[in-house]
């Protein structure tokens, strides 16, 4: 099962986040959302997405 980050949302598979550098995981998610491009993505600019990756849309 996969692990979200907790504050940012993204998909990780180590230790820490490489995004926001955080260390709180949760595998209870739901939805994804890719990014492919933050720059020209428009919902990426609504939610706040500045890196490309897979991101959870809901994280508890």
């Amino acid at each position: 099962m996969k692990k979200a980050c907790k504050k940012c949302k993204l998909f990780v598979e180590g230790e820490t986040c490489p995004n926001c550098k955080g260390n709180q995981f949760s595998t209870n998610w739901q939805g994804r959302l890719i990014i492919i491009d933050p720059s020209k993505s428009v919902v990426a600019q609504k939610i706040g997405i500045k890196a490309k990756g897979e991101y959870a849309i809901k994280v508890r």
